[in-house]
Formats: structure tokens, C-alpha cells, sequence
């Protein structure tokens, strides 16, 4: 295998590193650059993004006929790693959730119309999007099988019936993707639907509370009490929205995964920069063997996730499902994110639980990780399926004869 980058991938990588360094980083220190749910501010953000757009960083996942640079998944994972050094940085370069998803399913899957008035805004940035799957008890969450929201077939249109909660930046989209069920067959029941916010016979009926801080537009619940929504916005076709969620979940389980390793990476920055100048004891906390202890095994960890990742994007590069590369992923650099959080604060005492760094920022960002785009347990579920069809070809190596 060969983990060499291409020169042109490795510069843009610097371009990121130092635009991070020198214009989004410092905003991070700055009580004034946050909202009051502890993102950036949205102005500030606006303007940072311009500055990031001017530089060609901008929709680097999407080709460069949609309005991005074509870099494939091993090249997003390279420059996604780099950009989230800081907390802001996903959202500058619009790579951030549940917009980078978004536009890569309607790049893969949407009409010319539907990339005309759907997609087009959301890659240029004007207006932000939302996917509208999971639901409240009794309804699906992790199992599609269990979903109670309904669209039924009125004439031309659908109509939405149901409820929808937890999603990621509803209070300041315009552009909702939506599953429901439009039959009961268990593999071509649910259909995927375009909206946008000013359709009525919908509302957002609360953003929920979490423990934060949060994407922008929070995490809310919805409700559906007649939305009309027209044939013409179905993705792919009527019965197909399973096939549009795993083209969306399976890249967009990575790109998390690519978003937190620069996250972890961020935590052993500010554990190291604490322990180097930091003594106790009459020893430097950097020359004690627990401190080192504990950052080595998360070098070690964090190279891991690295490898992990850059074979699920190899594996989707090559045209590959990659469903257990994605999901070892992103059971390892969730905890990863975790543990890599915990051990700043541990390292930095007080000031590591105080805001005076972003490891407290980090640390209950993180907790979100292990939740979101599948559980754990549901990833191990997955893996112990396929240990159970493949047996001990479940390791092994691709090779060229066998696949010519």
C-alpha cells in the first residue's frame, strides 16, 4: 500500500494549515467570536468565510463542476483533519455537518433541478440545509424499520404526516432533506423529499436543550401536520430512500471521522504546550513517565484512527461500499475523541476545565460522538454481521490478480 500524497494534495493541505493558523485559530480565543450556543458568530463567520472562498478553500469534497475542488475521500481526509484544528474550522470551509453530507448525496443523486434550487444555494453558501430522519419513540432511530412518519401520495404531490427529532441545524435551515415511509415493504418503503422552510404544514416545535455546544441551528424536533411536497422533489425515486441514506451516511460516518482526529490532535497540542512549561514537584510535567504515559498511547490511538480512515476513503475512491472500514472508523475515533479530550483536561488541572482552553469545548462536543450517525454498539452490530458472513476472509488483502 502506498500512503504517499500528491504534491498538489500535500500543498493545499499547507494552505489549509496556515489559514487555520493565522485566521481562524485566533478567533477561537476571543470570548466576543462565539454565540450564545457557543459556536462562531455568525457574522464573524460570514467573513472569514469570504476570506477562505477568496483563497480557493471552499467545497473542497465536491468536483470542481459543482463548485468545489475534486479531492476525493483520501484527499478529505487529509485537508478534513487539518481544518478541524480548530473548533470553527469545518464551518469555515462549509465542510461542517449536516451541509457536507447534504451536498454530497444531491451532487451524487439529485436531478439537474433539484442541483439548480436545492443544491446550488447550499454550495455557495447562501442558505443552510438539514436532514430530517430520526424520530422520537416509538419511531426509528438507528432502525429505519421502526419509522412512523408517513408521506402519502395525493395527487401530484405527498403529503408528510409525523415527527421528527434531533436534527442537526433545522432552526437555521432552508433546505430539509426528509425521510418517511411511503409503503410497508421493508426494503422500498421509505422515500427521500426535498423542502424548503417556508412550505407550510410543518414547524419546528422546540430546539432541545443538549450538554453543547452545538452546530449552528441546534438540534430540534419537528412536527408534520400536512406538508405538501411536490413528485418532482423526490431523490432518486419513490421507494429509493434507503439507497439515498447510505449514500449519504457511509461518507458523511467519515468525514466525522476525518473532522475528529484534527480535533484529537488539538488535545494533545494543548496537553503538551501545558506540560512543557509546566512544573510540579521540582520535575517538569512533560519529563514525568505518567505524562508521557498518557500522550504516547494517544499518538499511538490517533495514528490508528489516521490508518482506519484513509483505508474506508481508499476503499470509496476505488468505488467501494466500505460499510466495515466506516464503521471500525467510527467506533475507534469516537472514543478516540473522547479519551483524547479527557486526558488534556487531566494533564492541564483546573485551567484544563476552565474556557481559559477549547479542551472543555472538546471534551462535551465529544460525548456527542459515540451518538450520532450510529451508535457504538449499532457499528459493532454491523461489524459482528459481516465476522458471521465472511468468516476469516473478514481479514484480508485485496490483491490485483484476484480482482482482475
Amino acid at each position: 500500500m502506498d500512503f504517499t500524497i500528491s504534491a498538489e494534495l500535500e500543498a493545499l493541505r499547507a494552505q489549509i494549515a496556515h489559514f487555520v493558523e493565522t485566521d481562524v485559530l485566533p478567533l477561537e480565543s476571543d470570548p466576543a467570536s462565539y454565540d450564545e450556543h457557543e459556536n462562531i458568530r455568525l457574522d464573524l463567520l460570514a467573513r472569514t468565510r469570504d476570506k477562505a472562498r477568496a483563497q480557493g478553500l471552499w467545497c473542497l469534497q465536491l468536483k470542481p463542476e459543482t463548485g468545489g475542488r475534486g479531492v476525493g475521500r483520501v484527499g478529505m481526509a487529509v485537508c478534513y483533519e487539518e481544518m478541524n484544528r480548530s473548533i470553527f474550522g469545518p464551518a469555515v470551509f462549509n465542510s461542517a455537518a449536516p451541509d457536507d453530507g447534504n451536498m454530497m448525496v444531491m451532487e451524487a443523486l439529485g436531478t439537474a433541478e433539484q442541483k439548480e434550487w436545492w443544491l446550488k444555494p447550499v454550495v455557495e453558501g447562501r442558505v443552510r440545509s438539514a436532514f430530517a430522519m430520526t424520530e422520537p419513540a416509538p419511531g426509528g432511530g438507528s432502525d429505519p424499520g421502526m419509522m412512523l412518519t408517513t408521506a402519502t401520495r395525493d395527487g401530484d404531490d405527498y403529503v408528510v404526516r409525523g415527527r421528527k427529532w434531533f436534527i442537526t441545524g433545522a432552526g437555521e435551515a432552508e433546505h430539509f432533506m426528509l425521510l418517511a415511509r411511503t409503503s410497508d415493504d421493508e426494503r422500498r418503503g421509505h422515500t427521500c423529499f426535498l423542502f424548503h422552510k417556508n412550505d407550510p404544514g410543518w414547524r419546528i416545535t422546540r430546539r432541545i436543550p443538549i450538554m453543547g455546544p452545538e452546530e449552528h441551528g441546534g438540534h430540534c424536533e419537528l412536527e408534520f401536520d400536512g406538508l405538501r411536497i411536490p413528485a418532482r422533489n423526490v431523490v432518486l425515486e419513490e421507494g429509493r430512500g434507503l439507497k439515498v441514506v447510505q449514500t449519504r451516511l457511509g461518507v458523511a460516518r467519515l468525514t466525522h471521522c476525518m473532522r475528529w482526529l484534527g480535533l484529537s490532535k488539538r488535545c494533545i497540542e494543548i496537553a503538551t504546550e501545558y506540560a512543557d512549561r509546566r512544573d510540579g514537584f521540582g520535575i517538569r510535567l512533560s519529563k514525568r513517565e505518567s505524562v508521557q504515559m498518557l500522550i504516547g498511547a494517544l499518538c499511538a490511538d490517533i495514528e490508528i484512527g489516521r490508518l482506519l480512515v484513509m483505508k474506508a476513503a481508499w476503499e470509496l475512491d476505488r468505488g467501494g461500499f466500505a460499510q466495515k472500514e466506516v464503521s471500525m472508523a467510527k467506533v475507534h475515533v469516537a472514543n478516540l475523541l473522547h479519551r483524547a479530550a479527557d486526558t488534556a483536561i487531566q494533564i492541564n488541572g483546573a485551567r484544563g476545565y476552565s474556557k481559559d482552553t477549547v479542551a472543555e469545548w472538546i471534551y462535551r462536543y465529544a460525548r456527542q460522538a459515540r451518538l450520532v450517525d450510529g451508535a457504538d454498539e449499532v457499528h459493532r452490530m454491523v461489524l459482528s454481521r459481516h465476522l458471521s458472513n465472511e468468516g476469516r476472509n473478514f481479514w484480508h488483502w485485496e490483491s490485483a490478480e484476484a480482482k482482475a
